[in-house]
């Protein structure tokens, strides 16, 4: 295990800045997720630790060396990638064990070693076989595999469940969080997908256009979000950000039509403002008229449902509800949200905090 540090790293391509004075401390043994949009530079940090990629500028350190140019074999990580990587001429034993050969390990404590890797994952059954006669899950334990056995100090994950079955990436996102819990070795993983995020991490890293936009655990983004990037990326189906401007007596007067009452002060009247609230902190009540919507889409998923809705000033908006009372497109439906839930961001998008609300 050990502590990994990014001190003020850079990546250029030519003119193009994909990193920039990026600064971060991921803890022994935690579970860090680097989540982003496509085109964020979460990966090219990825391989940036690994090796596969040069720094431009700034340190990487692991446990406690500078390994800036150092070979990827010796900066004491695994990196599982997002297409298995396998070697299709080899069987599974060979592939799990393939890194120890090089590294001229016995021949019995390879074998030693791969068993055990093996049995941890449950593919022990399937050593003798080649990676065409594997599914896709299978394919990707045996990835894991081949990178547990080295013992590395850090693995790398880069979106190693893109490319499974729904079901599939369920079952191995448990089978990555038992796998942490059992070696408490320091793993990094990248991803897109807001589940994989919340589920696995100890801390998620928010980055867009090579900057981090906030680092905190998946409760303190989805509760707590530092600007409106984050509490729109964060949390699915995401935040609703409804239009609104500050109103002379210390209100909130959103497009809507809708009202926000607060004790505290605000900016100046008439400055536009955006009221994040999440699904589930809206009440629908058929007899209170603080907000109404137009039906559009109700998404049922058995113990609750989303209702996908257009407001009177055009925005839509997403309703969590456990009830099962019919509704049909293009029904107009009244419901409440709880100010004391309320988020307040900017124009630039930076939030608007000690906002007390009135409830």
């Amino acid at each position: 295990m050990a502590r990994l540090e990014l001190r003020n790293i850079d990546k250029s391509y030519g003119a193009f800045q994909a990193i920039e004075g990026l600064n971060l401390a991921v803890e022994d043994g935690s579970f860090t997720v680097f989540v982003g949009p496509s085109g964020c530079g979460k990966s090219t940090l990825l391989r940036m630790i690994a090796g596969l990629e040069k720094i431009t500028g700034g340190d990487l350190i692991i446990g406690g060396r500078t390994v800036n140019t150092a070979d990827p074999i010796e900066r004491g990580v695994a990196m599982v990638f997002q297409n298995y990587a396998l070697y299709p001429h080899m069987t599974v034993e060979q592939n799990i064990g393939f890194a120890l050969r090089i590294a001229g390990l016995g021949r019995e404590e390879i074998a030693r070693r791969v068993m055990d890797v093996a049995k941890t994952l449950q593919v022990e059954s399937l050593l003798k076989r080649k990676p065409a006669q594997l599914s896709g899950g299978q394919r990707q334990r045996v990835a894991i595999g081949r990178a547990i056995v080295r013992n590395p100090d850090v693995f790398l994950f880069d979106e190693p469940l893109s490319n499974l079955d729904a079901e599939l990436r369920v079952s191995m996102r448990v089978e990555i969080a038992k796998l942490h819990q059992r070696l408490r070795t320091t793993m990094i993983y990248v991803t897109h997908d807001q589940t994989e995020a919340m589920t696995l991490a100890d801390r998620i890293v928010v980055i867009r256009a090579g900057k981090i936009e906030q680092v905190g655990t998946p409760q303190q983004l989805y509760s707590d979000p530092e600007n409106l990037f984050v509490a729109g990326f964060i949390g699915s189906p995401r935040m609703n950000l409804l239009d609104g401007t500050t109103a002379p007596d210390g209100s909130v007067r959103l497009a809507c039509g809708a009202v926000f009452h607060t004790t505290a002060p605000l900016p100046a009247a008439g400055t536009p403002v955006k009221l994040g609230i999440r699904p589930e902190h809206f009440t629908v009540d058929e007899g209170g008229l603080e907000i109404a919507a137009t039906v559009d889409v109700v998404e049922n998923l058995g113990g609750t449902r989303f209702i996908y809705g257009q407001l009177a000033s055009g925005e839509s908006v997403v309703i969590e509800e456990r009830s099962e009372r019919p509704l049909q497109r293009g029904e107009t439906l009244s419901f409440r949200a709880s100010p004391s839930r309320a988020l307040l961001f900017a124009a630039d998008g930076t939030r608007i905090r000690d906002v007390a609300w009135k409830e």
